[in-house]
């Protein structure tokens, strides 16, 4: 059995009882990670985004690297936990306010399919908020079906656009 890493989303747009305001969610969300024996070798800084879809409140997003001997659907099963952990509920509308959000982006042994699960995720590429966080601690680390690196994503995603075009 070989250890893996895995590049992980973070976002959160809802305020926690416990946790505090999402950025702070953020912090406890890696401390629980860590705590539940991944070893969190990397986190990015947290940035701010506007939502996608329906939701009015603005996101705190970060990424980090962890490194496990967990399967992706095991590391899904954690993260699901997780963040159950932290009071959300599994189904309802899509793209609403959460308390925490945990995705796996990449893994290191490329690109994975099974019911539920798709690595790399599927919408990552087009994302700034999850490309962002994800190139400031891995920019070299490369998309496995596009071969693009994170860095060069994120340059795609982040250019102002041409006003002559």
């Amino acid at each position: 059995m070989a250890e893996h890493r895995y590049l992980i989303g973070l976002g959160s747009n809802m305020r926690h009882v416990r946790h505090g305001a999402p950025a702070q969610v953020l912090h406890a969300a890696l401390a629980q990670l860590a705590g539940d024996g991944l070893a969190v070798e990397v986190h990015s800084p947290i940035v701010n985004s506007a939502p996608l879809g329906p939701s009015h409140r603005r996101y705190a997003n970060a990424a980090a690297i962890v490194r496990t001997w967990l399967e992706p659907e095991a590391l899904l099963a954690h993260l699901k936990q997780t963040e159950a952990s932290f009071g959300r509920r599994a189904g309802g509308m899509r793209w609403r306010a959460r308390v925490l959000d945990l995705d796996i982006i990449l893994w290191s042994e490329g690109a994975y399919a099974a019911p539920g699960l798709v690595i790399p995720h599927p919408e990552f590429r087009h994302r700034a908020f999850v490309l962002q966080p994800a190139s400031h601690i891995a920019p070299r680390w490369r998309d496995p079906l596009t071969g693009l690196t994170l860095a060069h994503l994120t340059a795609r995603v982040t250019r102002p656009l041409d006003p002559g075009a």
